[in-house]
């Protein structure tokens, strides 16, 4: 026991205010962790750069399709090929109308795509594949422009596609998309819990097994690519 009591006492009350100031001052606000800063107005309009269907987020600029050909030979043709047919397995951009209803159907921008917006933003965001980011505003519209030019959307090389006529592009299979109506639905609409078990009177009945279906494709190669399937 100390032989000064006292001032250990008094030495003890001076301590305990001053640590307990540093460690308010230290302490986080409330939801946040304390750590990091807040992002610029300039960081934030470097990542903020997506584009809606009805054109929100689109930059200004312009571009013709024959200004985009020759940027989509020199960026694009080396994978999707020269006409928008692609390469070995890499994404078809061009043709596939009619197809949707095949067994195989060709999903590309003129068959199966809803809205341009989803041209221009992938296109700007993630292309050219391994230099993402290096085209300029113009050349993703003109790139764009030869897209829908490939697709016979339009007509003319010389169709210049900007953020002013943008929106006035209506792609071919727009119509036969649904909007997302998931709100509607009664546990949405009436805040109630959804149904997790027991939800449907009857039990799931086998009807046919996959041997019978005949599912498994013919003389998979299991080093091929995507299990052998042409």
């Amino acid at each position: 026991m100390s032989r000064f009591p006292e001032l250990v006492l008094a030495a003890a009350l001076l301590v305990a205010p001053a640590s307990a100031s540093l460690a308010a001052q230290d302490a986080p606000a409330a939801g946040k962790f304390g750590i990091g800063r807040e992002a610029t107005p300039e960081e934030v309009a470097a990542w903020d750069i997506d584009v809606r269907p009805d054109g929100l987020g689109l930059p200004e600029g312009r571009g013709t399709a024959a200004e985009g050909m020759a940027i989509y030979d020199e960026n694009c043709a080396s994978c999707h090929g020269d006409f928008g047919e692609a390469v070995d397995r890499w994404p078809v951009l061009a043709g596939g109308q009619g197809t949707l209803e095949n067994e195989r159907p060709e999903k590309t921008i003129g068959s199966y795509w809803p809205h341009l917006s989803t041209v221009y933003d992938y296109v700007r965001r993630a292309m050219p594949f391994g230099n993402a980011r290096s085209l300029s505003d113009d050349d993703v519209y003109a790139l764009t422009a030869y897209l829908l030019y490939l697709n016979d959307i339009v007509d003319d090389e010389d169709f210049e596609l900007s953020k002013e006529n943008f929106t006035s592009i209506k792609l071919p299979n727009a119509d036969n998309f649904i909007e997302d109506d998931r709100e509607s639905e009664p546990h949405y609409a009436d805040k109630s819990d959804p149904c997790m078990r027991d939800c449907k009177p009857d039990k799931a009945e086998v009807k046919m097994h996959a041997a019978v279906l005949d599912v498994t494709p013919e003389n998979a190669d299991d080093n091929a690519p995507q299990g052998g399937i042409d």
